[in-house]
């Protein structure tokens, strides 16, 4: 993975229209099984989990299901964060693109679909964050992220 550090300019077009979008009262995220990490790397899944904030993009936090400590949504599945991922195989692409947010490198990844998946390197967990195309324009969707990521999972290389 390329980790030169870019602007987040690429997301920021749109930034004040994304923030329009509110989370109807009572939704919940479906996300799949949660990752199935080792052990350490659940344990600092669940102190990430502790500090994630209430609200990403103007989007309120959303129950998951099933609840884990490994995966939380904001806006119904508009955002979702998974932690505990394996490496996933595009990080070892040199031509992938990444941004660097408040400490954290992101690899950046826009899907057939037009949704967006970040995904943190050069951490001792892989935290995986799915964001539709509708609110991948908030350029500031990342920051609150990064700093829960920045406190809880230390720099390093995961090894799992």
């Amino acid at each position: 993975m390329s980790l030169h550090r870019r602007p987040l300019r690429v997301l920021a077009a749109s930034a004040v229209l994304a923030l329009a979008a509110c989370s109807p009262g009572g939704s919940v995220a479906r996300v799949g099984p949660p990752p199935t990490p080792p052990a350490a790397v659940a344990g600092l899944c669940a102190a990430l989990h502790k500090e994630l904030p209430e609200s990403v993009a103007g989007l309120a936090r959303t129950r998951t299901e099933p609840e884990s400590d490994l995966t939380a949504a904001w806006g119904g599945s508009a955002i979702v964060l998974r932690c505990g991922i394996p490496r996933p195989p595009e990080m070892l692409d040199e031509k992938q693109g990444g941004v660097d947010i408040n400490g954290v490198t992101w690899l950046l990844e826009k899907l057939d679909n037009g949704d967006f998946r970040f995904t943190t390197g050069m951490r001792l967990a892989y935290t995986q964050v799915r964001v539709d195309k509708e609110h991948a324009t908030d350029a500031g969707m990342l920051v609150g992220l990064s700093a829960a990521v920045d406190g809880t999972v230390p720099v390093g290389i995961a090894s799992y």
